[in-house]
């Protein structure tokens, strides 16, 4: 087993976004409504219903338990998804370990898959998807570091013009750069956020443009990394973010909101930030959801429109964040975001483990259906290594389906 640094380490964006839920608050701060964007078909939305949603997560246990390879994807966290012209389905994760996945049994007599402490583990992949079946690995990792000390994260992705009005698509990749650092900043200092650019259909990396740097900012808790989350709607793209408030001064994390015109996401003049009154390229986004005292988000967090209205999933908040998720919904991407409405506890595996990083997967969502995916990794940061080494199922993406349906 590693030692304790290193384990803390490769434990990557799980046991950080672990951290931010413990810490976090996630409540509502009613801000401004005044980018007009409140269309009459808003409804206040709730989680009618949800159920686990076994095939998937048994796709992703299936394909990470094969052994035909040594450098397939064995486990992650972190997971996106976004749909290709083609029909194909790439998957994106944050860090992520590859290498043989052998048993069960494991060498401790459990009933679980294992891999050895050896295997890989790199800071980001992609996996391809057809068909509802999982088929490879793209060579790992697909965005390379940036520079020593430093390693970049996907996010959420899309594919968009090449260039505004252009007929030739790309996918468009966010990517979050963070810098290793001492105690607060054990998971990383915020550091930038990247846009990848992918040609289609190879997914060769054609270029990574830096959108917005945050190293001028001197206190790392105020740094917002942009790409949580996407949402098209018309001829934007909203980009939601969050700072890393609760890493330094215990209090809750802050969402943002930037928006970028159709194939202008690698543009970085293109980026337009909410400022609390206004659309600007200039000033420093204001939160549109967070007081940094006793209301916010987690690190990371899912925004989907449904009929005109705009629903926020999250982790709860307090302690029911390590299991339990809830959602808010809101007229306009600026807020006033509306809620928590009713929490709900998707299942978990036993053991010291909790829940985070909720994503809706819209390619795999219908009307008034949503398909969401959380990640799961064991607790205690300390000894997460091993038990991930030791039960190769604690991380991997589980997912639900939810019924979206008006509040009564």
């Amino acid at each position: 087993m590693p030692e304790a640094p290193r384990a803390r380490q490769r434990t990557g964006i799980g046991v950080g976004l672990l951290l931010a839920l413990v810490l976090g608050a996630v409540l509502i701060t009613a801000l401004p409504d005044g980018d007009g964007r409140d269309t009459g078909d808003c409804t206040p939305r709730t989680v009618g219903s949800w159920s686990a949603d076994d095939r998937l997560t048994a796709e992703f246990a299936r394909y990470g338990d094969d052994a035909g390879r040594g450098d397939d994807w064995t486990g992650g966290d972190g997971t996106h998804s976004v749909r290709l012209p083609d029909g194909r389905l790439l998957w994106l994760f944050s860090d992520t370990y590859l290498g043989q996945v052998y048993g069960p049994p494991n060498p401790f007599g459990e009933s679980h898959a294992w891999r050895d402490t050896t295997a890989p583990l790199v800071r980001n992949s992609a996996v391809l998807m057809r068909g509802g079946r999982l088929e490879t690995t793209l060579p790992a990792p697909l965005f390379p570091d940036p520079g020593p000390n430093q390693w970049r994260w996907p996010v959420a992705a899309r594919v968009e013009p090449r260039s505004p009005g252009s007929d030739e698509q790309v996918v468009r990749v966010l990517l979050w750069v963070r810098t290793s650092g001492q105690y607060p900043w054990i998971y990383g200092v915020p550091t930038a956020t990247e846009v990848a650019t992918l040609s289609l259909p190879d997914l060769r990396v054609e270029s990574i443009t830096k959108v917005r740097d945050e190293q001028r900012v001197k206190d790392p808790s105020r740094r917002v990394l942009f790409g949580t989350t996407l949402v098209e709607d018309g001829e934007w793209t909203y980009v939601f973010g969050g700072d890393d408030g609760q890493a330094a001064s215990r209090s809750a994390s802050s969402a943002y909101v930037a928006r970028v015109p159709e194939g202008g996401l690698s543009e970085p003049g293109a980026w337009e930030y909410w400022d609390g009154s206004a659309w600007t390229t200039g000033a420093r986004p204001r939160p549109v959801l967070g007081d940094g005292r006793r209301t916010g988000v987690g690190s990371a967090f899912s925004v989907v429109r449904q009929d005109g209205t705009y629903m926020l999933f999250t982790m709860a908040a307090g302690t029911k964040g390590l299991a339990a998720m809830t959602s808010y919904w809101a007229c306009s991407p600026t807020g006033p975001w509306h809620g928590p409405e009713k929490d709900f506890a998707p299942p978990l595996p036993s053991g010291q483990v909790a829940a985070y990083n909720p994503q809706a997967h819209l390619e795999l969502s219908g009307r008034g259906r949503l398909v969401l995916s959380y990640d799961v990794n064991w607790l205690e940061t300390a000894a997460a290594s091993a038990q991930l080494n030791r039960n190769v199922s604690l991380y991997r993406p589980r997912f639900v389906t939810l019924r979206l349906t008006p509040t009564r």
